[in-house]
């Protein structure tokens, strides 16, 4: 009997050692081989996106994808970054961008002061502007020569307004019209943009009704699209932002519900880009406009808004406060001739506006829209002169020349037209037309997301605005850091999960395992925007790695000029039905 329960006993022991030789021979490669990764970062607090508390671990890249994140024991890389005291993040998604003519050119395809930013992806085809046509010849353009960010393309409403109506484009559009537009907008989806953009502020998005926009916007939901507004005010100004012109007059508030609207009507994703509270008068009424969106937002509908963290817009610091009618021969102007080219370039522009001064009737116009005009900006103290012939007033403000002058700010605006360049405005001049108390209002709400609404530009040349260097950065050292307006892991989510949901991005936006390698790397120490408004070309400190698909686009706190970016978007090159809104972006 014993020796049955021996001969049991060694059979068991004999099994018990098969097994576990055969549980070493499969895991023997795994023993000996630690996992290899293209790059680690080790060590640093990850901030994952998502808006949680940052948490210490590493972030392992295979092949422009995120391979693993968290405490990454035993593995191996052919890169190896020591992120300890830093931060790893996603990258940074800019939901309103110019970038689109600076991707298309050789020069700037690598997108250097928005990657120096940390800057990975860029929306661009903004204020209803597609600058090239078809949108599968821009993709197909950027693919081919290379970019440095990611891009997400847009139909341009005002493109495909002007392709169908032509010189018609400053009328209300027809059913025909819309019916046309729709096929235009159809095609723009199929050829891989994301939604539809556009500019109803400006020329010819101005003319069109809501619903034709409405009509539009619906072509974009069988795609998952979505909606992109540069509403058609900012503050209280009149259709053709001329006071004096009796044209109604459209608040925030109504373009804010006109967006609401569209959201509601079509059942897609809507945006109120750029959010702001224009001049002085207007102030405040943030907390009216955010609390349109929160009520809609709980009644179901899908809106958004993104801001830049800036108080003063305009592109180019050329704040013009004489009216553009004004700079134009007497008899040749109507009330809507308002475009850059109409504010009396090319000299003569002294003896034009001279001769309006001639005529009373002109001139009581002329002072009702500086008067509306200087309130718009911010008022005489907020706007800066940047540039005159009498150095004492450079750099000062219309309030300080003013004083100076002895004279009302609105005369001082006429003074400075007649006394200095031959050029719209007699000076270059900036208003800061909006008030901190609005930016944190905005900031503060949880569906904003964060812009740049800004360009690529060639390194020292022209005077961009600040934001077009640093947006990003400032947004976290200024309003994150410093101010504490808000946490630090909410400003990261407004520059990356948040417009990733926006634009319905899956693999973006987070780091998670299987999401592509768009990573910043940044010291909570040094962070911080150098741009000003006299001095814009100057990058920002304090982020020495930014990575596109993996490929390191800043590297050691130098721009590489690596050109890993994709054009994203829905991805349908087909006109199968059941695989509409599937692209690989999705």
């Amino acid at each position: 009997m014993k020796e049955v329960k021996g001969v049991k006993g060694m059979k068991k022991t004999l099994l018990l050692l098969f097994l576990a030789a055969s549980w070493i021979t499969l895991h023997a490669a795994s023993f000996q081989q630690p996992a290899t990764y293209d790059l680690l970062i080790r060590g640093g607090r990850i901030l994952d996106g998502s808006g949680n508390p940052w948490f210490y671990g590493d972030v392992a890249v295979k092949d422009g994808r995120i391979a693993a994140v968290g405490a990454i024991a035993d593995a191996k890389a052919a890169r190896v970054i020591d992120a300890a005291g830093k931060f790893v993040t996603p990258g940074f998604i800019d939901l309103h961008s110019h970038s689109d003519a600076g991707l298309a050119s050789m020069e700037l395809r690598h997108s250097p002061n928005m990657v120096a930013q940390g800057i990975t992806l860029s929306v661009v085809n903004q204020d209803g502007r597609s600058p090239r046509w078809p949108i599968r010849d821009q993709k197909a353009l950027y693919e081919k020569q290379g970019i440095g960010t990611n891009a997400v393309l847009m139909v341009g409403h005002g493109t495909v307004r002007t392709r169908v109506m032509g010189q018609r484009d400053t009328q209300v559009a027809t059913d025909a019209d819309i019916a046309a537009m729709q096929k235009l907008v159809d095609e723009g989806m199929r050829d891989g943009a994301a939604g539809l953009s556009t500019g109803l502020e400006y020329d010819p998005g101005r003319f069109s009704e809501t619903r034709e926009v409405i009509a539009l916007t619906r072509a974009v939901k069988p795609y998952g699209g979505f909606y992109i507004s540069h509403e058609r005010s900012e503050g209280a100004d009149p259709m053709w932002k001329v006071a004096s012109d009796p044209t109604p007059f459209v608040s925030l508030l109504e373009a804010v519900q006109e967006t609401i609207t569209i959201g509601r009507e079509t059942g897609v994703r809507v945006v109120a880009s750029h959010l702001k509270a224009k001049g002085q008068t207007y102030w405040g009424s943030s907390v009216a406009a955010t609390r349109l969106i929160r009520e809609a937002r709980a009644q179901g509908v899908e809106v958004y808004a993104d801001q830049y963290p800036y108080e003063t817009s305009g592109t180019d610091g050329n704040t013009v406060l004489v009216p553009g009618w004004a700079l134009v021969p007497p008899g040749e102007s109507s009330a809507n001739q308002l475009s850059a080219g109409a504010r009396g370039g090319g000299g003569g522009v002294k003896d034009r506006f001279k001769a309006r001064l001639a005529i009373d009737d002109d001139v009581r116009k002329i002072r009702i829209d500086i008067a509306h005009e200087i309130d718009r900006r911010g008022g005489a103290s907020r706007i800066m002169i940047n540039e005159f012939p009498e150095p004492k007033y450079v750099n000062k403000s219309l309030q300080f020349i003013a004083d100076d002058l002895k004279m009302p700010p609105l005369d001082a605006v006429i003074w400075l037209q007649l006394n200095g360049a031959d050029r719209a405005g007699g000076a270059r001049m900036r208003g800061f037309s909006l008030a901190e108390i609005d930016m944190d209002e905005i900031m503060k709400q949880d569906f904003t997301a964060t812009c740049t609404d800004g360009d690529t530009v060639r390194f020292g040349q022209g005077t961009p605005h600040a934001r077009f260097y640093g947006t990003m950065p400032r947004k976290i050292r200024y309003y994150a850091l410093d101010r504490k307006v808000i946490e630090l892991p909410f400003a990261i989510r407004s520059m990356t999960s948040l417009p990733a949901q926006i634009i319905g991005l899956k693999d973006r936006g987070l780091l998670r395992a299987g999401n592509w390698a768009d990573i910043v790397v940044f010291d909570p120490n040094t962070i911080a925007d150098t741009a000003t408004f006299t001095e814009p070309h100057q990058y920002p400190t304090g982020i020495p790695f930014v990575f596109v698909n993996g490929v390191a686009v800043v590297d050691g706190g130098k721009i590489t000029g690596a050109t890993p970016g994709k054009v994203l978007g829905t991805g349908v090159f087909s006109t199968d039905p059941a695989k509409l809104g599937t692209g690989v972006a999705r």
